[in-house]
């Protein structure tokens, strides 16, 4: 079992920045890439991005060139940093991390709102 606890989220204005958080814990050894997804009210779950064990990053167009999403393996931690904040930015982001069998787990979340 791989446990994942977010933070960072919270309520910014735009063109503002913030940078979550999401560390790890359990079977650690066994994540594979590690991704954030979001869920704005009404929508369905979306990537915005991925990363993978050795640090190959992935963005969904939406956010290309704002975002930048970082691992440290040492501290089992996945960040996102998070620039340029859009209102259509606002969403519940979750931390995923993927074994190597496929096995995924999801955080439980962190609200970030974008103020106009």
């Amino acid at each position: 079992q791989v446990q994942l606890v977010e933070s960072g989220g919270g309520l910014v204005q735009a063109g503002g920045s913030l940078r979550l958080s999401c560390v790890a814990s359990g079977r650690v050894f066994s994540i594979n890439g590690m991704a954030w997804y979001r869920q704005a009210p009404g929508k369905q779950r979306e990537l915005v991005a991925e990363i993978t064990r050795f640090g190959i990053p992935n963005y969904a167009d939406s956010v290309k060139g704002r975002f930048t999403i970082s691992r440290d393996n040492a501290k089992n931690t996945v960040y996102l940093q998070m620039n340029s904040l859009k209102a259509e930015d606002t969403a519940d982001y979750y931390c995923n991390a993927k074994e190597i069998n496929g096995m995924a787990y999801w955080g439980k979340g962190t609200l970030v709102t974008v103020s106009s």
